[in-house]
């Protein structure tokens, strides 16, 4: 019987149902991972909603000091109000969603390492190597996204939709619901839309997307990028605009590294012939 020589051996290729099995392996240790934190941070209550949630309804928010440490002109404070719940369970059922949120973004590093480990071993060596520091991209680009919602577009929106009024018998007294999910919806979908240099970089690797493509486009990315803004920002011309000059620094940043991955592949192209 001959002996299979050193270093070489024959992988099995894993079925559908593997994959399936793997995948939901994948998806079972990040949904406890996102448990755990939740939990963490349901217990952390009091922290939580005094130093995250209902900070930008302050004074000492980092956003309003540093405005008004760069100058007198630019410093604003935010619109005093309170919030009310109208529903019984609102506080309780609040809390829980926070901590969900809360457990989706501290502990999104570890899911999309998940969700990169189920993919990686359908990677070729040379993609396995040229996507080696996509974790880390990721969550930074993600956490770049969340900061700027939080920080940036937060107390802008927040005090033009409170200070908005369309006469004195409209008094605004928003729910504690309605003031969550607008804080959500300011700081979680722009940590997704930071992810725009990793897709066009993934689909640049494929020639799904050219540099050449998005620069002659750029002007109906502009329209694209206004209307994307609108939809994921509450209903301001300030808002959409906080949120669709970053997107389009990073559709130029995008197109810079479109045409660094063309011109890798043209070099590679070049060698092979």
């Amino acid at each position: 019987m001959s002996k299979q020589p050193l270093g070489t051996s024959e992988e099995k290729e894993m079925s559908f149902l593997d994959h399936l099995e793997e995948l939901r392996w994948h998806i079972i240790r990040s949904l406890g991972a996102m448990f755990v934190a939740a939990i963490v941070f349901f217990s952390l209550k009091n922290f939580v909603f005094k130093h995250i949630v209902f900070a930008p309804k302050h004074d000492n928010f980092l956003t309003y000091k540093f405005f008004c440490w760069m100058s007198e002109m630019t410093c604003f404070k935010p619109k005093q109000f309170d919030l009310i719940t109208r529903e019984i369970g609102e506080q309780f059922f609040t809390h829980i969603k926070v901590s969900l949120w809360l457990a989706l973004i501290f502990m999104f590093p570890y899911i999309f390492y998940e969700f990169w480990r189920f993919i990686k071993p359908g990677l070729y060596k040379n993609e396995k190597k040229a996507a080696g520091g996509m974790v880390f991209s990721c969550t930074t680009l993600f956490f770049l996204g969340v900061f700027f919602g939080y920080f940036v577009i937060t107390p802008f929106a927040l005090n033009f939709l409170i200070g908005y009024s369309v006469g004195p018998d409209a008094i605004s007294s928003p729910t504690l619901s309605s003031y969550v999910s607008y804080l959500t919806l300011c700081t979680l979908p722009t940590g997704f839309v930071f992810q725009m240099p990793v897709l066009v970089y993934f689909l640049s690797r494929i020639g799904f997307i050219t540099p050449g493509i998005m620069r002659r486009f750029r002007k109906h990315s502009i329209v694209v990028i206004l209307i994307l803004a609108a939809v994921i920002t509450p209903p301001d011309v300030i808002s959409q605009f906080l949120i669709g000059i970053p997107i389009f620094i990073l559709y130029e940043i995008s197109i810079v590294i479109s045409a660094r991955v063309e011109k890798k592949r043209n070099q590679t192209d070049l060698a092979n012939t």
